[in-house]
């Protein structure tokens, strides 16, 4: 499949529009399974720890435990590390959330919902692009995301308080 950013080579704004399955997944998870993996992620980068200049996505169960995290340089592919490592761990993205250390951008968006993911945790504010595709693919977005709190940009009823 296709990896990077996703907007590579396209070369208007219409491309980058593509057609996206709606995420259903029922998950609920609570605050404070969200605080509590965000807490263990800065922990969990260990290539970051060493590097200072690694992106991380991850994902938790919706208990907030993480089940896995992949770094890279690039944060297009740290997120498609992610979503392969769940698939070779037979891991249902459904049933938990992910966390991303970077900007979400509308590409960020589009991998989680193909992925089937129905929470992204971004620790940056969104593009408005991304909150209209997540809006639009049935997607919950939390965004500047930190250790005691988070704003919730759609679909908050995953949210629990």
């Amino acid at each position: 499949g296709r990896t990077g950013c996703g907007l590579c080579g396209l070369d208007s704004l219409e491309a980058v529009a593509r057609d996206l399955p709606t995420v259903t997944a029922k998950t609920m998870v609570s605050l404070g399974a969200i605080d509590k993996a965000l807490h263990a992620l800065s922990p969990a980068q260990v290539m970051n720890a060493k590097a200072h200049a690694l992106h991380a996505a991850a994902f938790a169960d919706a208990e907030g435990n993480l089940l896995t995290v992949r770094e890279d340089v690039g944060r297009h592919n740290a997120l498609d590390k992610l979503i392969g490592a769940l698939m070779a761990m037979k891991i249902d993205p459904a049933k938990g959330f992910a966390l991303i250390t970077s900007r979400c951008s509308v590409e960020m968006v589009q991998k989680a919902a193909i992925a089937g993911m129905p929470i992204l945790v971004s620790v940056s504010a969104p593009t408005a692009m991304a909150v209209r595709v997540a809006e639009a693919a049935g997607v919950t977005l939390l965004a500047l995301a930190r250790k005691d709190s988070a704003l919730s940009l759609t679909h908050p009823t995953r949210i629990l308080p």
